[in-house]
């Protein structure tokens, strides 16, 4: 009972309260009192607004005469450093013409290094360190044999089998009279052996069959007529399938010139056979009508077999470059005259459609055909022979140097027989290869090239491309060069050095379809002579 009571009191004396509050708001004494206050509270705001303007007009002030303060301060030091420059070129002026001139000096040195540098470069690549060929090295050192060398003497070894000259079948036999002294059985008796030796000789001789037919004249029609002439005998002269095939191998199997060719048939036969130069070019043509079936064949065979090497070389057509692109592969091989390299020399090529493996230089347009490809380690040793020859502060290429080396050799040896493969091998050479290109990596990043970047290109495109480097160590039927296209092209720019430019491109395919019969007639092993021979004789392929 007592906590209510107090609890009743308190709530009057909060309504007393409140009842107080609401007279004073009646009344206005509140908003009296309440204004009044506001009045202070503005008072003194605007007294501190006041305070504080004038303190920032005071530090404004200072801020000025400091600044002008700095300001005399810097013009007197610059007046005093403008005399203090002046003394001093006065002073030291020889000095710092001096100084100028070694700048001058040494930044000319410098620049003349750099080109030094660059024509060193240039001049230091040959057949031996880039795809340079040796014929554009004039006057270069003899090219010596990249076999090692065993250390025996030179010529026969002992115990050697012995290889005489080849005996042949004798046409004629002679069996010498035998001296009265030797038939003395006294002195000595017959062994029962007999010895033989031939003389060879040759023989040139032409056979000319002259067909002789009368001839009549119809009475009525004046028609002359004869009896018919065999072998379809047309000129007053024709030539045989002997002489064709003999004067065109001298011309093109043997890359003489048509002036040569004539003389030396000539020459031979004692004046009997002169034939025409105009005779001799069409022999080209006319081989290239009748081979074209064969050819397609070689395309095709080509086209299925399982590694294909390819190649562009370069010679002369009408004063311009001719293209030709080779192919080969098991003995095949096709040559394709072309104007342009590239994607337009591969059309209508093997490969062109060919899905096997490809073995090629670093041509953009060969190696980006076939499924899988192989780059030529032979180019590849000649990049890093040049960057050996003009970077020797680096390591890797000269390792990449010797692995090529250690690893064509057991490419060599493993496809001769002389060892197994072995997987463990293989992969060690492959793990070898990616620490060669790891050092290359930090070497170039160490010091990257600034006038020589055939080896850091070289070490990019390895590093980009690895599986086309190796491809030979995981499969034995790839070969790590492509030298086998490279061989065969040089056969063409012999004939190039001979002829010196073809005159057409006409000329140029021609010769390109008579070179692709008689390298695959020499891949099988056949007499060369006797397969031209036989292929003039076959009737002209209509085209």
């Amino acid at each position: 009972m007592y906590e209510k009571d107090i609890l009743i009191a308190d709530l009057r004396f909060e309504i007393k309260l409140l009842k107080d509050k609401v007279k004073a708001f009646e009344s206005g004494e509140k908003y009296i009192r309440m204004k009044e206050e506001f009045k202070k509270a503005r008072a003194a705001d605007a007294r501190t607004i006041k305070r504080l303007e004038n303190e920032l007009e005071q530090a404004r002030n200072e801020c000025i005469h400091v600044r002008d303060l700095w300001l005399e301060i810097i013009e007197d030091l610059e007046k005093e450093l403008k005399k203090l420059d002046k003394k001093f070129q006065k002073d030291h002026k020889e000095k710092l013409e001096k100084i100028r001139e070694v700048y001058d000096v040494r930044t000319k040195l410098e620049e003349s290094e750099e080109k030094v540098k660059k024509l060193q470069a240039k001049l230091k690549k040959d057949y031996t360190n880039s795809s340079k060929s040796s014929s554009m090295s004039p006057n270069h050192a003899t090219i010596h044999n990249s076999r090692e060398k065993s250390g025996k003497k030179p010529g026969a070894q002992s115990g050697h089998e012995h290889h005489g000259r080849k005996m042949h079948e004798a046409n004629k036999k002679i069996t010498l009279e035998t001296p009265e002294e030797y038939l003395d059985e006294d002195k000595y008796i017959k062994t029962g052996r007999q010895i033989h030796k031939q003389l060879v000789s040759v023989h040139i001789s032409t056979e000319v069959i002259e067909f002789i037919a009368d001839e009549y004249r119809n009475k009525k029609t004046g028609q002359r007529i004869h009896a018919p002439f065999p072998n379809d005998l047309v000129d007053d002269v024709t030539y045989d399938s002997s002489v064709k095939a003999l004067a065109y191998m001298i011309n093109n199997g043997l890359y003489t010139s048509v002036d040569k060719t004539r003389e030396f048939l000539k020459e031979i036969t004692h004046g009997n056979l002169d034939l025409s130069n105009g005779f001799i070019c069409g022999l080209s043509k006319e081989f290239s009508k009748k081979t074209q079936e064969e050819r397609d064949e070689i395309f095709k065979r080509l086209v299925s077999s399982s590694t294909m090497h390819s190649d562009f070389t370069f010679t002369r057509v009408n004063g311009g470059q001719g293209t030709v692109i080779i192919c080969s592969s098991g003995g095949d091989v096709l040559y394709q005259g072309r104007e342009k390299k590239g994607d337009e020399g591969v059309k209508d090529s093997p490969l062109e459609v060919y899905d096997g493996t490809t073995i090629t230089d670093h041509e953009s347009a060969l190696i980006k055909r076939g499924n899988k490809h192989q780059e030529c380690l032979a180019h590849v040793l000649r990049y890093a022979k040049s960057s050996i020859e003009l970077e020797p502060n680096l390591k890797w290429n000269k390792r990449l140097a010797d692995w090529i080396g250690r690893a064509t050799q057991y490419w060599n040896d493993v496809a001769g027989g002389v060892i197994k493969v072995s997987k463990k091998e293989n992969d060690k050479y492959i793990s070898e290869l990616r620490e060669i290109l790891d050092i290359a990596k930090d070497e170039y990043e160490y010091e990257p090239p600034i006038y020589f970047k055939d080896g850091f290109n070289l070490y990019k495109r390895m590093y980009e491309c690895f599986d086309d480097y190796v491809l030979f160590l995981r499969d034995q039927n790839v070969e790590p060069t492509n030298n086998e296209a490279e061989r065969y092209g040089r056969k063409l720019k012999r004939k190039g050095a001979q002829v010196m430019a073809f005159r057409t491109q006409e000329g140029l395919n021609n010769f390109c379809d008579g070179l692709s019969i008689m390298e695959s007639v020499r891949g099988k092993g056949e007499n060369l002579y006797d397969e031209i021979k036989e292929r003039f004789g076959k009737p002209l392929i209509t085209v």
